[in-house]
């Protein structure tokens, strides 16, 4: 009785960029991506790492990964190859979710030679790249390995929830020490 209420809003400071998505919306956006996971083979308890910027894909990856049970880690945009490999390595992920860039004040973080050192560097190696490409700022994907975001949606069917365990896990969350 809520679907049109909003669910999310998108209000970046850096791009102007504003949006706001209703729950219906959201619910649709993330059983889709869902099925985007799962034709990329990940199930439940499959581990997924989520290297994007503060932007609606990065929120759409995490849900859809509760929606089918893979177990997600957020790991900060930005952050060093050898502290996203640490993570690769720790989480034994099957899949990468990444955006091209993130817009920071005064500067635009180039994600994809993050991610392409980050691979090289760690021992664990992750089965599928799928990389949201922003405006204006497209990147070069090795295929088949790496796809993007809209390929990954271009045949997914909307998923439901999987039934899940109050002791099963739905997220890892490293910090940095401090």
């Amino acid at each position: 009785g809520r679907g049109d209420r909003a669910a999310l809003i998108y209000d970046s400071p850096i791009t102007g960029n504003k949006k706001k998505f209703t729950y219906k919306e959201l619910r649709e956006k993330v059983a889709k991506f869902a099925g985007a996971l799962q034709d990329q083979g990940i199930k439940k308890g499959d581990r997924v790492i989520i290297y994007m910027p503060m932007i609606p894909e990065a929120v759409i990856g995490m849900l859809a990964c509760g929606r089918i049970g893979a177990v997600h880690s957020v790991v900060f945009g930005g952050f060093a190859s050898n502290e996203l490999a640490s993570r690769i390595d720790d989480s034994k992920a099957k899949i990468l979710l990444t955006a091209s860039c993130g817009f920071e004040p005064g500067r635009t973080v180039q994600y994809k030679p993050l991610v392409d050192e980050a691979l090289k560097l760690a021992s664990h190696k992750i089965e599928k790249l799928i990389l949201f490409q922003r405006p204006d700022n497209k990147v070069e994907l090795n295929s088949p390995s790496e796809i993007s975001w809209e390929e990954a949606l271009s045949n997914a069917k909307n998923i439901d929830c999987v039934e899940m365990n109050a002791n099963e896990f739905a997220y890892i969350l490293y910090t940095s020490g401090t």
